[in-house]
């Protein structure tokens, strides 16, 4: 699911509360939960201003249940997506797989339920809607201030601290909408590592984007052996897009695969996404992004923008050597056995005349 939207979506522990609203047991605070690999899909319409933002994402925690506070620039739209679709565009952009014959002298290798709108209004903080989906319990917040959220937060089961204050701070202030969501482990596997389900934020942007600031959870995220994650992005929209973050520091992602899909592709990946043909632009252009995120608070938020070359990527092809049992190889190997063996029978017979 997008657990948090955008890049950063908050991940927040819950604390034992009896307020607090749970899809499961809710755990002890003081429990870390930090984002691992994600995968995201990112569908960018320039014509209304809209995006839809699915997100299939893993976590890692020694808590039994926590939630999450995700923020978008206007109020989301939430609805279950189809996790089909990852594995569908994984399939579209995987390298080519090509055979040649293997080189002489040598061996190589190539490597849901039903919205519940409401007014009511705690403090500073209003809710705006409350809705079960995908399997998770989702609240959508209007905050005046971050003082009013954290209040929010702490008095509806959330756990708190100063980095999540200081990381909603800013969202706050620029007027930005939070949406609540909490999802219990599976006890089945491992402990530390859980899988959300599939869910898919729609909201209105002048500009697509993820929001890639996150509270500090280096700590964190290395007392939960957390040291790596792989950020994957698929962007669908018009034409080829790149990411930025500031104009002084560049965003560590790079393009892996670039290319205009088909119409049947682009039917495809919406009929998986739960979404209708008319959802974006006409023609997909899809851009490949991968990036090693690190465990550290970004300098920003990731925007998006057409990209000055609209050229195509494609991920260097997987060499596969040909079965050397084939004719060919089995007389080579002949031919090389009797040049190497010609002469040492030579010597042989000599030897024996000689006695």
């Amino acid at each position: 699911m997008v657990a948090r939207i955008l890049a950063a979506f908050l991940l927040i522990p819950s604390l034992p509360s009896s307020s607090a609203s749970a899809c499961g047991a809710v755990g002890p605070s003081g429990k870390p939960v930090v984002n691992a690999d994600q995968t995201v899909i990112l569908i960018w319409d320039a014509a209304t201003k809209t995006q839809h933002f699915i997100r299939q994402a893993s976590f890692k925690s020694e808590a039994d249940d926590f939630g999450f506070l995700v923020p978008t620039p206007s109020l989301p739209e939430l609805e279950e997506s189809g996790n089909d679709a990852f594995p569908f565009l994984l399939k579209l952009t995987e390298p080519d797989k090509r055979k040649v014959s293997r080189p002489s002298g040598g061996f190589g290798c190539g490597c849901g339920g039903a919205s519940n709108p409401v007014t009511a209004t705690t403090a500073a903080v209003e809710v705006v809607a409350e809705k079960l989906v995908a399997g998770f319990q989702a609240v959508v917040l209007k905050a005046d201030s971050v003082d009013a959220l954290v209040g929010w937060l702490k008095d509806h089961g959330y756990a708190y601290s100063p980095e999540i204050e200081a990381w909603a701070k800013l969202y706050v202030e620029a007027g930005w909408k939070f949406t609540t969501l909490k999802v219990a482990k599976d006890n089945h596997g491992d402990e530390t590592n859980v899988a959300a389900s599939a869910l898919r934020i729609s909201f209105q942007t002048d500009r697509p984007l993820f929001p890639y600031r996150e509270p500090d959870s280096r700590g964190s995220a290395e007392g939960l052996g957390a040291r790596h994650r792989l950020l994957r992005i698929y962007f669908l929209g018009e034409a080829r897009y790149q990411g930025e973050l500031t104009q002084e520091i560049a965003w560590t992602g790079k393009v892996a695969w670039a290319n205009k899909l088909s119409a049947e592709d682009r039917s495809k990946t919406l009929e998986l996404l739960k979404l209708p043909e008319s959802t974006g632009p006409a023609d997909f252009w899809l851009t490949e992004f991968e990036d090693n995120w690190p465990y550290r608070v970004a300098p920003a938020d990731l925007y998006f923008a057409r990209d000055a070359n609209q050229g195509n990527v494609e991920r260097d092809p997987i060499i596969e050597y040909a079965s050397s049992s084939s004719p060919v190889d089995v007389m080579a190997y002949t031919l090389a056995f009797a040049v190497v063996l010609t002469p040492w029978l030579r010597r042989f017979r000599r030897g024996n005349c000689a006695a």
